[in-house]
């Protein structure tokens, strides 16, 4: 068992590992978390084609998504949203009050009790896994094979939980230092990981489960995704350990301030649930329509989570830390100051993004996923789920953003109350518009429901004083430069239209979507300039 913890306060701050980071503006730390995340997010389109080229959206994919599913939620509810919300205020302040040394065994504490925690649902899941796999896509009953192989290839990813949990634990000691980029490099791994095992299921034959589904085919990727976990931990770790920043291991024990730790956790947890809720929902609604639903909305919910990775994600990442000392300092001038600078930010970004995907996402779809097998009627299915997820956009951002605030001043219960009516909007609306609009109305009701939530945070931000309603008049100007933007795709897409029996009327849909992309960028940039919407150093931030 390790010793105590030295709480001298003047030994920490002699201790050259225990002085205060330098705190790296938001602008900084965002670019830094965007860019490497828009490096993962690049590797992960094409993951996705991979997947599209050699899975399409038939059965076997449906399988390997929900089977994905499982580790990705139960990640999600336990550890990385959850967990990193109450974990790094707390870290921060026991940092602040004790010193480098005692937060990092508070930090070694809620690592052991988190590792076996996990270790027991894994074990636990792993047996009662066929249960689990029709919980989560009750429709698979009808279709045997299908169900079958969920429950093989979810036997190998669940182990993935408690190894991206530790990841989850040490990215938050690093952001808690405003080293950003280690962190943000993470999911690189397992992208470039599962691009590995789709290389390798054109080279995979046989018949694993017995029967007619050839359940190999996607093991590969199964198999991929164990192995970036254990990547991910060994380098977080190294590299923890390089900076004297790694927690020790030690026997379990019960802190004082480890149990204000968990006592924020739990409605954390909960809130984090609220939010996994849409996403389980969204599932077991989509098992019971069409095979290939769950694929599409997967397909389309990729593309849409670009913007909102390296915009929204990086943004709500640069901002929990920020906000987590400001509230340990009582400098209540510095919240809505970085609430509005993530905001302005933000919006300049998603606003022509938001267009872009409602105008263009049949040339997007096409243009990403149209290949081998997937189908024509797969990226119609697809771009018409895309346009609609566009909708939700900037209500997810927003989420991203204002959530942090409610965390860093040690209130997870207002996430938590806002999250059970986010998921409500979703039941009801599903249930409304799934008949009549199918998969397109599953995706319509998850962005109702994103926006009725981010609506209700700028209210309750707005009357405590942390949010400005003055802080939307930057986002005009953008709106208009988004107009204009759209005005060129449209001259864009006629000249596209006119090209029948030209050369170029025989260009690979990803090359016409790369030109558009250009034109769009064009247009927007430059009326930006012109209209002044340009936020201050937006090229060095």
């Amino acid at each position: 068992m390790s010793a105590a913890p030295d709480t001298d306060k003047s030994a920490a701050s002699k201790s050259t590992a225990s002085k205060p980071a330098g705190h790296k503006s938001l602008g900084v730390a965002a670019r830094q978390i965007g860019g490497l995340t828009a490096i993962s997010r690049v590797l992960g389109f094409v993951r996705d084609i991979a997947f599209a080229i050699f899975l399409g959206a038939g059965p076997i994919a449906d399988a390997f998504l929900v089977a994905l599913k499982l580790p990705n939620m139960f990640r999600r509810l336990s550890a990385e949203g959850a967990f990193t919300n109450a974990f790094l205020p707390q870290f921060s302040q026991e940092k602040n009050a004790n010193g480098l040394k005692s937060a990092l065994f508070l930090a070694a504490e809620i690592q052991i009790i988190l590792t076996f925690v996990l270790v027991v649902l894994v074990v636990a899941a792993e047996i009662f896994m066929p249960a689990l796999i029709g919980l989560l896509a009750p429709g698979f009953a009808d279709t045997p094979d299908r169900m079958a192989a969920a429950i093989a290839l979810a036997r190998v990813t669940m182990p993935y939980l408690p190894l991206i949990s530790l990841v989850a634990l040490y990215i938050a000691i690093a952001n808690a230092h405003d080293r950003f980029g280690v962190g943000a490099a993470m999911p690189i791994i397992l992208n470039i990981s599962l691009i590995a095992g789709a290389c390798l299921i054109p080279f995979m034959s046989g018949d694993m489960l017995g029967g007619t589904y050839n359940a190999p085919l996607a093991m590969p990727l199964a198999i991929a995704v164990l192995v970036a976990g254990i990547l991910q931990l060994a380098i977080m770790y190294h590299l923890l350990r390089k900076s004297d920043l790694a927690p020790p291991f030690i026997w379990p024990r019960f802190s004082a301030a480890g149990r204000r730790m968990w006592r924020k956790f739990l409605p954390a947890a909960f809130g984090a649930a609220g939010m996994q809720l849409n996403t389980l929902v969204d599932l077991i609604l989509a098992s019971l329509l069409p095979v290939g639903t769950i694929s599409w909305l997967y397909f389309a919910d990729r593309v849409a989570q670009l913007p909102l990775g390296i915009i929204g994600i990086a943004l709500g990442t640069a901002l929990l830390p920020r906000l987590s000392r400001a509230e340990a300092e009582a400098d209540h001038a510095a919240i809505p100051k970085a609430l509005s600078e993530a905001i302005s930010l933000g919006g300049f970004f998603i606003i022509p993004a938001v267009a872009a995907m409602i105008m263009l996402a049949d040339h997007i779809t096409l243009g990403l996923f149209g290949y081998g097998a997937f189908s024509e009627g797969d990226v119609a299915a697809t771009a018409a789920a895309l346009a609609v997820y566009a909708l939700g956009l900037p209500g997810f951002v927003l989420i991203k953003i204002l959530q942090t605030a409610f965390y860093a001043s040690g209130r997870p219960g207002h996430v938590l109350t806002i999250s059970l009516i986010m998921v409500a909007v979703n039941i009801i609306g599903s249930l409304l518009l799934m008949g009549p609009l199918g998969h397109v109305g599953l995706a319509l009701a998850t962005s109702l429901a994103a926006s009725v939530a981010a609506g209700l945070m700028i209210v309750l931000l707005a009357r405590e004083g942390k949010l400005h309603w003055r802080v939307l008049s930057p986002l005009i100007k953008p709106v208009i430069a988004a107009l204009v933007m759209l005005a060129g795709l449209k001259l864009g897409l006629i000249g596209i239209g006119g090209m029948t029996g030209s050369f170029l009327a025989t260009l690979p849909a990803a090359l016409v979507l790369a030109g558009l992309v250009a034109i769009g960028g064009g247009f927007y940039f430059g009326s930006a300039v012109l209209l002044g919407a340009l936020p201050k150093g937006v090229f060095r931030r």
